[in-house]
């Protein structure tokens, strides 16, 4: 055991350990592609079978030293050509690999896709990949073999770096493989090497030695420049991500859109066809991808805007406010907005007005349906859906009366405002810069409407008086500017502390 003390031993182990790691990487990287190209069960059988195939033909050629070294001996002359052994070996092999890289190179460059469904999925069998796996071990073990036993005389300290480097790679290959898998552009660039690789095998058969350095070089030179690109993409993908999902979702789609229009042979048609038709559907698809974004808060009626029975009203007072607004539901309530019994349609509580029982029994048969504000408009909708066609009642979390929705809010948020004879529009274009607007103007119907960027996603508020309030911190008055988003507020309107209307101007 004395030779273990022997730092001369574990230098070349050490150094020995690192040459058959790499030079079995060329070997592990074709393991990965041809695995592949089987079930993903049988994956990881083939990796391990293979290597481990591997390792004992490698074993298995350092107790053939005597054999080896007479394969350096010349055995065969053709054409003026003396060839020994290995060379014949490396020749088969070399042609070998450029036949796979090759046959790989040119399936993946044309591009047909790859239709994989549930059933009958058409991988390659187990055995033939296992043997094509076999024909490269053979290759590339006789080429670390050589270069084990040109560096080391000690036969055991072959085993072991041969073991070590193996059980290295056998615990590489997994992640080795995952990762070609993810990214097509190093399959291209791997396969690349196998043919630079075949090249150099081949010439080495002919007797042309080519230094390993300078393949090794071009091979670190292009992975050098492929970890570049494959930072450039992380990166794009990272700072894409901080971009919300339903503009990323809206580019996407607008992109589509817009190639819908090239059968236009006019340039200057062809754009103002474009848009034209982005300017049409903007408005709604922008809409719809808010929906999963938007609480309920942001596209109900609110509270101070709510017309409601009250039941201690005389019936001729009732009458009265339901002829005088143009609605067909109402809440039916007892002294307060908050205490509602029924939501009732117009014509039915006419009808029974003067008859206090039938007027108790309609309100028994038409109970009220409640929703919490802060629920996504995307989820209220199969409430609505269940509502059949009535509206629903909006708590916050103390149960009081916020507002309401109908099927017509969630239609608005898409497709732009349907004001009733009784309302104006929240939101008017005086000019391609200026529009005027309500205080209680919805933030998201004026995003959807500039084509701007303002809603702040973790904001309290959902309105432009919110907005101006918040950014002011209350202290509002007419003529109070605000400039927030590249979009001047200026109050024009007040009732007391509530903002009724204000100007907004695109800078």
């Amino acid at each position: 055991m004395e030779f273990l003390l022997d730092p001369s031993i574990w230098i070349a182990l050490l150094t020995l350990i690192v040459l058959e790691i790499v030079l079995g990487i060329d070997n592990l990287v074709f393991i990965a592609i041809l695995a592949d190209k089987l079930p993903p069960e049988q994956r990881d059988k083939a990796r391990a079978i293979g290597l481990s195939l591997a390792l004992v033909m490698r074993l298995g050629l350092l107790f053939a030293i005597s054999w080896l070294v007479t394969l350096t001996q010349p055995f065969i002359t053709l054409w003026g050509w003396v060839f020994s052994g290995r060379d014949l070996i490396l020749l088969l092999g070399g042609l070998f690999l450029l036949y796979k890289s090759v046959g790989e190179l040119h399936e993946r460059i044309e591009g047909v896709p790859e239709v994989k469904v549930t059933r009958n999925v058409a991988y390659a069998g187990f055995s033939a990949v296992v043997l094509q796996i076999v024909v490269l071990d053979a290759v590339f073990s006789l080429d670390s073999v050589i270069t084990a036993i040109g560096m080391v005389d000690n036969i055991y300290i072959m085993m072991v770096a041969m073991i070590v480097a193996m059980a290295v790679m056998l615990w590489a290959s997994k992640p080795l493989t995952d990762f070609v898998n993810r990214h097509p552009t190093v399959v291209i660039l791997c396969l690349s090497f196998l043919l630079l690789i075949g090249v150099s095998l081949i010439a080495e058969g002919f007797g042309f030695h080519i230094p390993k350095a300078y393949i090794y070089s071009g091979i670190g030179v292009a992975i050098l420049i492929e970890a570049f690109n494959q930072f450039t993409q992380r990166n794009a993908v990272k700072h894409a991500a901080k971009i919300p999902i339903r503009h990323r979702t809206a580019a996407s789609i607008f992109k589509l859109m817009g190639g819908s229009v090239e059968t236009t042979t006019d340039l200057a048609q062809h754009q103002e066809a474009q848009k034209t038709f982005v300017d049409e559907e903007r408005y709604m698809i922008g809409g719809v991808l808010t929906l999963a974004e938007r609480s309920v808060a942001t596209i109900m009626t609110p509270r101070n805007h709510i017309s409601w029975v009250n039941l201690e009203d005389s019936p001729q007072e009732i009458r009265e406010q339901i002829l005088s607004v143009p609605h067909s539901l109402f809440p039916v309530c007892r002294g307060s907005l908050d205490r509602v019994l029924a939501v009732v349609r117009a014509k039915e509580l006419l009808a029974v007005l003067d008859h206090p029982q039938q007027l108790d029994e309609l309100i028994k048969q038409q109970r009220p349906i409640y929703i919490f504000e802060k629920m996504k408009v995307i989820d209220a909708i199969n409430t609505l859906r269940n509502s059949k066609g009535s509206l629903v009642l909006v708590t916050d979390e103390f149960s009081m009366i916020q507002g309401l929705i109908t099927p017509l809010d969630v239609f608005e948020a898409i497709a732009g405002e349907f004001p009733d004879a009784d309302e104006q529009l929240d939101l008017e274009k005086i000019d391609a810069t200026i529009w005027k607007g309500s205080g209680m103007l919805d933030l998201y119907q004026l995003e959807l409407a500039l084509g701007l960027d303002i809603v702040t996603q973790d904001a309290d508020y959902t309105s432009v008086s919110g907005l101006i309030l918040d950014q002011c911190q209350g202290m509002v008055d007419v003529g109070t500017r605000l400039k927030y988003q590249g979009v001047e507020f200026e109050v024009t309107e007040l009732d007391g502390t509530r903002i009724v209307a204000v100007m907004i101007y695109i800078q």
